[in-house]
C-alpha cells in the first residue's frame, strides 16, 4: 500500500488580524508549499465554517487555486463546524491514498474578529440544531459544556480547579508557541476568579473568538510525517437526544476507526492534540480517545499526567484556549502541531515522540475526526 505523508506545512499567527481570510490563506499556503518543494497540486481543499457570515468571503477553494496559480483543478470548501479543517484533511488524505490524488493542498481559516460580539454569537448557534426547541430557548455552546461539566462534576467528584489546572497547562505550553494567540503568564487564582461566562465555566476555560489561516501538503510519498490512519464519526447536535451527557460518541467512535485502521491503541500514543474548546472537553476527550478511565481524567490533570513528565503530554501547543480557536483552521493546526512534534521541531517538544494524535470536534458532538501520524522510518 502506497504511504500518504504530509509533506509541507504552514501557519499564521492565531488572534485578532487586519487581514482578510483570503490574505491569510494565502499566507498560509505558499509557506505550506516552499516547505514541501513546490510540487505540482492535483487539487485544493479548505475547511471553513463562516467565511459568509463572517468574513463576507465563500468560494475559498476557487479564491486560492486562482491566487496561487494553480489553473483549473479541483477545489472545494469542506464546512463540519469546529471540525471542519479535520474533516477537510479527511477528504484529502483519502483521496490521495485512494490513487485519485497524488499531491493535495489542505487549508483552513476562519476570520472572527471583524464582527460584532452579537453577529459573531449567532454565527457560532449556527453550529447546533436551530429548529429545535433547544435552539429556541436559546442553548449556546457555553450553555451546554457548562451543563456537562456540572454533570460531571456530580457524578466523579471534580471540582472548578481541575477546569482550572487544564487552562493553566494549556496556557503554560502556549508561551513557548509563537503563533498562539495568548501568551501572557496567568495562575491558578487568576483563572478561579475570572469572570463568569455560564457556572461553572469562566472567561479561561472558554476557547477565544479568533482570526487565523493554517496550511498543509498530502503526498504519496515516503518523505514526510506518514499519516497513519483517519476516523470519523457523527453524534446528535441535541442535548436531550444524548443517552449519557458525559459520553462523546463522536469523539469515542472516531478513536476507535483511527485506531483499528493504524493496528494502534491509546498507549502507542506519545503526543496528543485535541479539541478543548472548553476545559471540560479536554478531560472529557482524554477519556474518549482511551487515555483514561471514565470519570478520571481529572484525577489524571491533577496528578500531571497530562503534561511532559506524564503519561501522555496534551495539547502541547497551547490548545485551542490559549493557542486560539479560528474555527476552520483549527484542526489544520493541530496536525502541524503534531507533524512539527515527530519532526522533532516543536514548541514544548516531547523527547523521542514517534506517534501522535489529533482530534478535531464539531458542534457539541456533531462531528468528530482522529488521525494517526507516525514519524519517518519510525
Amino acid at each position: 500500500m502506497s504511504v500518504v505523508s504530509v509533506t509541507g506545512r504552514g501557519i499564521t499567527t492565531f488572534g485578532k488580524k487586519s487581514e482578510s481570510i483570503k490574505a491569510m490563506l494565502i499566507k498560509a499556503c505558499k509557506e505550506a508549499l516552499i516547505d514541501a518543494g513546490r510540487p505540482k497540486v492535483d487539487a485544493v481543499f479548505v475547511g471553513n465554517f463562516a467565511g459568509a457570515t463572517l468574513a463576507n468571503q465563500e468560494i475559498l477553494g476557487s479564491v486560492l487555486t486562482n491566487e496561487l496559480g494553480l489553473g483549473s483543478i479541483p477545489s472545494l470548501k469542506v464546512e463540519g463546524a469546529c471540525a471542519s479543517g479535520g474533516l477537510a484533511f479527511r477528504q484529502a488524505y483519502q483521496l490521495v491514498k485512494a490513487g485519485e490524488y497524488d499531491t493535495v493542498l489542505v487549508a483552513g481559516a476562519e476570520k472572527m474578529t471583524g464582527m460584532d460580539t452579537e453577529t459573531v454569537t449567532k454565527a457560532l448557534t449556527l453550529a447546533m440544531d436551530n429548529d429545535s426547541n433547544e435552539g429556541a430557548s436559546g442553548l449556546t455552546f457555553p450553555g451546554f459544556f457548562g451543563v456537562l461539566a456540572n454533570r460531571y462534576f456530580h457524578e466523579y467528584g471534580a471540582e472548578k480547579k481541575h477546569l482550572a489546572m487544564v487552562a493553566l497547562k494549556n496556557r503554560q505550553y502556549a508561551i513557548s508557541n509563537p503563533i498562539a494567540q495568548f501568551r501572557k503568564e496567568t495562575s491558578i487564582d487568576e483563572i478561579m476568579n475570572s469572570r463568569l461566562i455560564t457556572d461553572p465555566l469562566g472567561l479561561f476555560d472558554c476557547s477565544p473568538i479568533s482570526d487565523g489561516a493554517a496550511a498543509v501538503v498530502i503526498q504519496k510519498s515516503e518523505d514526510g510525517v506518514e499519516i497513519l490512519s483517519s476516523g470519523q464519526a457523527s453524534g446528535t447536535p441535541l442535548m436531550q437526544e444524548v443517552e449519557n451527557l458525559l459520553h462523546i460518541l463522536a469523539t469515542n467512535v472516531s478513536a476507535k476507526r483511527a485506531y483499528e485502521a493504524a493496528g494502534l491503541g491509546p498507549n502507542d500514543i506519545d503526543v496528543v492534540e485535541l479539541h478543548d474548546c472548553f476545559s471540560m472537553t479536554e478531560i472529557v476527550a482524554i477519556e474518549e480517545l482511551g487515555f483514561f478511565e471514565k470519570g478520571k481524567g481529572w484525577e489524571a490533570v491533577e496528578q500531571g499526567l497530562t503534561k511532559h513528565g506524564g503519561k501522555i503530554p496534551v495539547n502541547t501547543s497551547g490548545g485551542l484556549l490559549s493557542k486560539g480557536h479560528p474555527i476552520g483552521a483549527t484542526g489544520i493546526a493541530q496536525i502541524i502541531q503534531i507533524v512539527d512534534q515527530l519532526n522533532g521541531i516543536a514548541c514544548n517538544q516531547v523527547e523521542n515522540a514517534r506517534i501522535g494524535l489529533a482530534q478535531n470536534l464539531g458542534g457539541t458532538g456533531a462531528y468528530s475526526t482522529v488521525h494517526i501520524l507516525r514519524k519517518k522510518g519510525a
